[in-house]
């Protein structure tokens, strides 16, 4: 029989309110995390910050808004929510706002005492421990860390049944979201265990926030250095070196000539990875001549910097992939960077999110998730000292980010909250763009998943390991292509296949989107593989991935003073992503708003792709799947026709 240590202090310390026959656990915690020691009980009469996040509303009808402005054959496409509108559609209901104000007073917490934060999505008050260990049936009391550092938190809380649907969280409560250096955080129960991953093993804490190191796996591969002499003007060499104009000439799509100050187009970065301006002079001068000492616009996120400490592929091979590619393609239209996380403890995704939507905010995990100030350092290590930044950032037109999880890395409740985030950006008119991986079926690191054990294995046998967030339906996930080799720039493209595999599968958390459904189903029809459920999720009824693709090998890029060849969907992301920036402002111009979520009109056009019908995505000692013609769970629908497309996306509102 094991007891917690937790359990054994309450006992020490007296013992819990019971809750009564109408109450029931909302949260429980059954050990402590490491590090940290019962100290005290707290005294009844000192005074406690209380927050209850409440339940979003409306989230079941999310994909029927989101289609209804982005189904290109829905009349209100184009017309794209203001961030009021999604913060108020998604906000608490009415009803629980007035059902949970209500328990409180009836609890004898006055309603003056209650304010609503600016969010909407929280109640807030201030009580005493008295009080709130006879609202939450439970008892407070005083822990320390070996830091000496205090928290003050309980083991579980209660609450009347028909309150648990109106409350997402309370805090102070279970959670140790004060982060200690080294700590490693204990999972957190919450109705159902939120700290198995989808494939049934446990979530390494803080796995969100490696996202920017070098050993996350979601980086591009280096190949050799190069001498570009004869490189920059000459279209017969882009099967072996991939420059702007191979790009250009590959999809159709001409240098960009305006500018217009309603359009923008945002590269995230998360650091330590970082651009360096001599890296992006030297591709400049080589490439787009007037952009030499051209810098992105920063948007510097929980003081996120291009840090410029540590140097080399691994630290700056990302970012100088993402923004002289980025910046090229779209000029003279600006580019801005989103950099987010200080030197010491990096970022999350969730971290980057936060700074668009200051309701978002509030849920953060806080053991996947920055916390700030950064207690793991000081100002002169790179420490953030200011406060977390909580909204005040405006999302660009489209996004491009060429990082991404194993979603077997994280919870599938910590991802399925993130997905629903991008779900209100794309009603606000952001196309979302998502590298898919580089190791074809196999996640990163090249792991797959062990079928007895549900733990990441060497990738040579096991269950497919699909990539977040290419599984969220809500988002474009950017597979990677290369020319045949010997081919021609004009002849068509097959699956990557040199260095790189493109990542594609099925999700393991998210249903198939109805945008998608046909062509999925149309795929299980005429190409199954000949592995089935022991391989990877075949139900029919999850979400597939890639959405699109685009040239992934061979790219030449400025990195630390050298040219160098980069492999990567790390590379195909930005790509897109300057393509539809080049759409954007075509719309832009002929009066019309930004494309937004673009999956829904690219799966009711497929003829405005072109179908990749060749290479597969090998991984987990099997071939993988294969490219086909129509969707594929290799190179999606295709790579980018740019005429056809910006004639479909004209035609629109």
């Amino acid at each position: 029989m094991r007891f917690s240590l937790l359990a054994v202090s309450a006992l020490a310390a007296g013992s819990f309110a019971l809750p009564s026959v109408d109450h029931v656990e909302h949260e429980k915690r059954d050990r402590l995390p490491p590090g940290w020691q019962y100290h005290e009980k707290l005294q009844s009469s000192e005074v406690l910050p209380m927050r209850i996040a409440l339940t979003q509303s409306n989230l079941d009808q999310a994909e029927e808004f989101l289609m209804d402005v982005s189904h290109p054959e829905s009349p209100n496409f184009g017309k794209h929510w203001s961030h009021e509108e999604i913060a108020n559609k998604f906000a608490p209901s009415p009803d629980s706002v007035d059902t949970v104000k209500s328990w409180l007073v009836e609890s004898g917490i006055a309603p003056e005492r209650i304010s609503r934060s600016q969010s909407l999505g929280w109640l807030k008050f201030d009580a005493t421990v008295a009080e709130a260990e006879t609202l939450l049936k439970t008892k407070y009391h005083l822990y320390k860390h070996s830091t000496g550092k205090p928290h003050v938190a309980c083991s579980s809380y209660h609450l009347p049944k028909h309150i648990t649907r109106h409350i997402d969280f309370i805090t102070p409560t279970v959670h140790f979201d004060a982060k200690i250096p080294q700590a490693v955080a204990q999972p957190v129960e919450k109705r159902a265990p939120t700290t198995t991953a989808a494939a049934g093993h446990p979530v390494q804490t803080k796995a969100a926030l490696g996202i920017g190191a070098p050993s996350s796996g979601s980086l591009p591969k280096k190949g050799a250095q190069i001498n570009i002499k004869g490189l920059i003007d000459e279209l017969k060499n882009c099967n072996q070196f991939i420059t702007p104009n191979c790009l250009r000439a590959l999809y159709l799509f001409p240098p960009g000539v305006t500018a217009n100050p309603q359009n923008s187009y945002g590269i995230v970065e998360y650091t330590p990875q970082a651009y360096l301006q001599g890296d992006l002079d030297l591709f400049f001068a080589n490439f787009s001549k007037n952009q030499v000492q051209r810098t992105p616009i920063l948007a510097s996120i929980d003081g996120g910097i291009p840090q410029t400490t540590m140097q080399g592929f691994q630290y700056n091979g990302e970012s100088d992939l993402d923004l002289e590619y980025a910046m090229t393609l779209i000029n003279p239209q600006k580019t801005t960077l989103y950099q987010v996380g200080d030197q010491v403890q990096g970022a999350s995704f969730n971290d980057f999110l936060d700074a668009l939507d200051a309701s978002y905010c509030a849920g953060d995990d806080p053991v996947q998730d920055a916390t700030y100030p950064d207690p793991y350092g000081t100002a002169e290590e790179g420490a953030y000292q200011g406060p977390k930044n909580c909204g005040g950032f405006t999302a660009t037109k489209v996004i491009s980010t060429s990082y991404g999880y194993n979603e077997a890395d994280l919870t599938a409740a910590y991802e399925q909250r993130q997905c629903m985030e991008y779900m209100k950006l794309g009603l606000g008119g952001t196309s979302f763009l998502f590298s898919s991986g580089d190791n074809g079926v196999a996640g990163n690191r090249n792991v797959c998943i062990d079928p007895e054990t549900k733990e990441y294995n060497d990738g040579s046998s096991g269950i497919f390991n699909p990539g977040f967030p290419s599984g969220c339906p809500y988002i474009t996930s950017v597979g990677a292509t290369q020319i045949v080799p010997g081919a021609s720039v004009t002849q068509p493209e097959k699956a990557c296949e040199t260095v790189i595999y493109s990542g594609g599968g099925f999700s393991n958390v998210f249903a198939l989107p109805s945008y998608q459904s046909a062509a999925v189903k149309s795929w299980f029809t005429n190409n199954a593989p000949p592995y089935g459920a022991e391989r990877f999720n075949n139900s029919q009824q999850t979400r597939g991935f890639p959405d699109i693709s685009a040239n992934g090998a061979n790219y030449v890029v400025a990195v630390t003073g050298q040219f160098a060849k980069v492999y990567g969907t790390s590379a195909s992301s930005p790509v897109v992503g300057a393509i539809l920036t080049l759409i954007n402002e075509a719309r832009l111009y002929a009066g019309k708003g930004s494309v937004g979520f673009i999956n829904p009109t690219l799966y009711a056009n497929p003829g405005t792709l072109n179908d990749i019908t060749q290479g597969g995505n090998p991984g987990c000692g099997t071939p993988g799947f294969t490219a086909v013609s129509g969707w594929d769970p290799v190179t999606g629908l295709g790579t980018p026709n740019f005429p056809k497309l910006l004639a479909k996306f004209l035609s629109l509102p």
